[in-house]
């Protein structure tokens, strides 16, 4: 090979390399949007990102809280342990994202997409989840005391273990078909004429819960706590009932056809057998 040859060829090389390295420089660099650079612990309280494009960001840990991101992409971001306190959620979209432990105490997450979103042991109390979208959304341990899931699309959502005490689900629309509640805390929750059908409510703590019109056919509540709940007019047909508590709960007009009352407590304190 000849010198001039052989010039070329380290010449080549370089260049490869040093594009190489600029490629790589690119693809590593942080996203950065309004001047703010998107990553893990990034420091961002109340922050605009309203509209902003944060598909697949990782803002594990970040601090959001009381940040603008109404409208915002976050589908399949990760937010884990992020804090978004007070922050605004308004219509953005987070399907599939991961939530695990954030602080989304207050939040506002009305019309929010979070189908398939992972909120296990997430702190949602009064978070306002009017009208979101919850479908298939892991929610096991998350404490939603006091939140507004008011016309919620809450369908095979697992809330096993989560705290529901004083939640707002009440609506026409309310749909928790096939929803996994076994061993949540709905001590005084508003279900009223919300659908339970099919829904796994074993071992659920429903003590004076508001569940007049609600559709619970099909429901496993078996070994669940419905003592001075309100179920008139409750549809009840084929739920599973056995061992269940439900001293002192209203039943009137309640369809019970069908149903397995085996052990139950009723309202009058007597053992179904």
């Amino acid at each position: 090979m000849g010198m001039t040859q052989s010039r070329k060829c380290l010449s080549f090389l370089i260049v490869l390399a040093l594009s190489a390295c600029g490629s790589s420089a690119t693809t590593d660099s942080p996203l950065v949007i309004n001047g703010m650079i998107i990553e893990p612990d990034a420091e961002l309280p109340s922050a605009d990102l309203s509209g902003a494009d944060l598909s697949g960001a990782d803002l594990s840990g970040a601090d959001l809280s009381g940040a603008d991101l109404s409208g915002a992409d976050l589908s399949g971001a990760t937010l884990q342990v992020a804090n978004l306190m007070g922050a605004d959620l308004q219509g953005a979209t987070l399907h599939g994202a991961y939530l695990g432990s954030a602080n989304l105490i207050g939040a506002k997450l009305i019309d929010a997409n979070l189908r398939d979103a992972n909120l296990g042991s997430a702190n949602l109390m009064g978070a306002n989840l009017l009208g979101a979208t919850l479908h298939g959304a892991y929610l096991g341990s998350a404490n939603l005391i006091g939140a507004d899931l008011t016309d919620a699309d809450l369908r095979d959502a697992d809330l096993m273990g989560a705290n529901l005490s004083g939640a707002n689900l009440s609506d026409a629309d309310m749909n928790l078909s096939g929803a996994n509640l076994s061993g949540a805390n709905l001590i005084g929750a508003k279900l009223r004429d919300a659908n339970l059908s099919w829904a796994h409510l074993s071992s659920a703590r429903l003590t004076s819960a508001k569940l007049t019109g609600a559709n619970l056919s099909y429901a496993n509540l078996s070994d669940a706590n419905l003592s001075a709940a309100n179920l008139e007019g409750a549809n009840l047909s084929d739920a599973d009932l056995r061992d269940a508590n439900l001293y002192f709960a209203n039943l009137t007009g309640a369809d019970l056809t069908g149903a397995n009352l085996w052990g139950a407590r009723m309202p009058d304190g007597t053992i179904h057998d």
